[in-house]
């Protein structure tokens, strides 16, 4: 048994918000627990993640929050290739169904793994499971991806990422037109109150800066360019959803499956085109493109056709 008293700054948080501030342990973990009856509160078992917590009242896990480990093995992904590899970053072209990294729950394969079973090795910084990776994909998005391969490479990356100073270009089919079709998303994104595995604008939220632009309108959709400022998970899905134009093939923010189906979408289509980047050791900018995949290109024809 785990035990932690809730300090006064927390009070009136979420419990699933504070145990994951107080623990250090991930939300998602944390709301496992919850659901599993391994969370007690004052010694009353937590059903409700939304529950409030009160100053002084003690916070209790049956079981370590901490998840057990994934243990990554060597297997190469279907359609994943290797853009770009020196001896310090590896760049790829990530197809739609390959994870970033394995995790637990997830029996597909992923970028990471891929790389073990191609013999290309990666830096050792970060969790096991996702050694040498900066920044990540949605499983369902694909395109370009950059991992760390030295130790100084990852440092570096890491805080480019941090400082905004990676230009990720994206293109995005949504529905409908946005008005106006130049313009920037200001919005904080945090987890779903009310869904484990979704993402909300939420007040309190983190930061998230997403610029677009239409490149083509058609008929029923609009294609985008889009340039992050941020990398919240899900930012892209989230914001254009929350204007009213979720990307075509995305259901889990809104989109329309007759839509998703008449264009043969069996996930969002959102594609990261670009990436850009000054190299974390020679310092010169590098720039790196992935061509849309068929099933995009597909989709995007038949909206072209009307």
């Amino acid at each position: 048994m785990t035990v932690f008293l809730i300090p006064d700054p927390l009070a009136g948080e979420r419990v699933d918000a504070a145990a994951a501030r107080i623990s250090g342990y991930s939300r998602s973990r944390i709301a496992e627990l919850i659901a599993g009856g391994g969370v007690l509160l004052d010694g009353e078992v937590v059903r409700k993640a939304s529950q409030q917590v009160t100053a002084g009242a003690m916070l209790e896990f049956a079981s370590d929050p901490r998840p057990t480990r994934v243990t990554p093995r060597p297997r190469l992904a279907d359609g994943l290739a290797v853009i770009y590899q020196d001896g310090d970053i590896v760049v790829v072209d990530k197809p739609a169904g390959v994870a970033a990294h394995p995790s637990l729950g997830w029996e597909g394969s992923s970028v990471t793994e891929h790389l073990a079973a191609s013999g290309i090795t990666i830096a050792t910084s970060g969790a096991p499971e996702r050694q040498g990776v900066v920044s990540r994909l949605d499983v369902g998005t694909s395109g370009c991806m950059v991992l760390a391969r030295s130790e100084r490479a990852y440092s570096v990356l890491k805080q480019m990422f941090r400082d905004k100073a990676v230009d990720k270009t994206y293109q995005a089919l949504v529905q409908g037109h946005p008005d106006p079709f130049v313009g920037t998303i200001d919005a904080p994104i945090g987890r779903h109150p009310g869904h484990e595995w979704k993402m909300a604008i939420i007040e309190g939220g983190r930061e998230s800066i997403t610029h677009y632009e239409a490149l083509e309108a058609h008929r029923e959709a609009t294609l985008l360019e889009i340039c992050l400022e941020t990398g919240r998970t899900h930012q892209i899905r989230v914001h254009m959803a929350a204007v009213g134009h979720p990307c075509c093939g995305d259901p889990l923010y809104g989109a329309d499956p007759r839509l998703a189906e008449r264009l043969g979408l069996q996930r969002q289509w959102l594609h990261a085109i670009a990436l850009g980047f000054e190299h974390p050791t020679t310092g010169d900018y590098v720039s790196f493109e992935a061509s849309l995949p068929e099933d995009l290109a597909s989709a995007l024809s038949i909206v072209r056709a009307g």
